[in-house]
């Protein structure tokens, strides 16, 4: 202010104009500048961040501990190493949200004998080593469940709890008590029921409890009390024929109870092979997404057919929470052995067992006895699961 007649300067009212201006110049840059996303935990930027609209839910078959598989996996302190077999898929475990696995043979530990086929009880490192794959929602329930008994499988189970990743076990269980829950998880705000029920056993239950044998009146009361409590509903089904590519009478009647009772995904195995996939209609409205038989995972299995199968895949949209078209990325379990070796059927001699996607799997398998191509499997398993509803063929690159 000039103090000789308390009234603004010209210079100093030159000053308040360009103080104004670049006031509102600045408030103008505040309002419509784009919204920065940032990293969770850091300070002095804007909260704003993009969420993602879906979630990935990734489904495998049956992982069997074979005698040779067992043989590779020992070292040389009495430990078992089975995730070096498994590595080739951590990538595409890395990318999914709900990961299926099938310990399709029990695993107690070494205090009941390792033992392969056909009586079987393998090392707790199986376990360990599915679930540091990423495997977190696991079927413990099929025909090899009581192949030790139900000692076996109260030390199998009392393993997976001590893995604190896996959100859910389901189908064989330690009392009566437990056979009647029905297991339930959330991921990114989506609410999962997991279910499981075996439609044989190689011998005869000592219990009624420790494997859950398919019974349409529990599977009707559990699926239709899951269908009001969660927004997804998975089954996981021991059926079908083995080494059969054809769905049997009874996984097709089966399968469409199911759906009617408010399953909105079957994931099925037991044959040993890919069956088709089918999308049935609820007697409520909507969809169900049967996969037949998904095939097997890590195995040491001879036929081609067995040795190739699927990471079976979907993602699930966030608001409507409903399951998008079913995907294959299909995976190639491989090991060598001589063709002499072979021709004696010196199942022991195999070794080098390796899990790779199938799109990369042209060296090892011109290294091994099945006398096919890559190019060969794909068509196979692409003709078969497309039989009732497309599936999207996936490659490592597209997944």
């Amino acid at each position: 202010m000039n103090p000789n007649t308390d009234k603004p300067s010209k210079h100093h009212k030159k000053i308040i104009f360009i103080t104004l201006a670049l006031v509102v110049v600045a408030a103008g840059w505040l309002v419509w500048r784009p919204s920065k996303t940032v990293a969770p935990g850091k300070t002095g930027a804007s909260t704003h961040t993009t969420q993602p609209q879906r979630l990935r839910l990734i489904a495998t078959g049956d992982t069997i501990a074979h005698d040779a598989i067992n043989q590779e996996a020992k070292q040389s302190d009495g430990s078992y190493n089975y995730y070096p077999m498994m590595v080739n898929m951590k990538p595409f475990f890395d990318k999914a949200d709900v990961r299926f696995c099938n310990q399709a043979v029990p695993g107690g530990g070494t205090q009941f004998g390792i033992s392969g086929y056909p009586v079987f009880n393998s090392p707790l490192e199986v376990a360990n080593d599915l679930a540091k794959l990423g495997c977190n929602v696991v079927n413990t329930g099929t025909n090899h469940t009581f192949d030790k008994g139900q000692a076996v499988i109260n030390a199998e189970l009392n393993n997976w709890d001590t893995l604190t990743s896996v959100k859910a076990v389901a189908g064989a269980n330690r009392s009566t008590a437990e056979q009647q829950v029905i297991r339930y998880f959330t991921v990114k705000g989506v609410k999962f029921a997991f279910l499981s029920y075996s439609t044989y056993s190689n011998s005869t239950p000592p219990n009624s409890y420790g494997l859950n044998m398919y019974n349409a009146d529990t599977a009707k009361a559990q699926i239709t009390t899951a269908r009001t409590n969660a927004d997804i509903v998975i089954v996981s089904m021991r059926w079908g024929t083995e080494y059969s590519s054809d769905v049997n009478p009874q996984q097709l009647a089966i399968s469409q109870n199911l759906a009617d009772w408010g399953a909105d995904l079957v994931l099925g195995h037991g044959p040993h092979v890919i069956q088709p996939v089918k999308q049935l209609a609820k007697a409520s409205g909507g969809t169900t997404t049967v996969w037949y038989s998904i095939g097997n995972f890590l195995n040491a299995q001879e036929p081609i057919e067995s040795l190739t199968g699927c990471i079976v895949t979907t993602d699930i949209d966030l608001q409507s929470k409903k399951l998008e078209n079913p995907q294959c990325l299909p995976i190639y379990m491989h090991y060598e052995w001589t063709a002499t070796d072979k021709a004696k059927d010196n199942l022991l001699a195999r070794h080098g067992f390796a899990l790779y996607p199938l799109d990369q799997a042209a060296a090892p398998l011109s290294q091994s006895q099945n006398n096919t191509t890559v190019g060969a499997q794909t068509d196979r398993l692409k003709k078969i699961l497309n039989t009732f509803t497309p599936v999207t063929m996936l490659t490592s690159k597209t997944y």
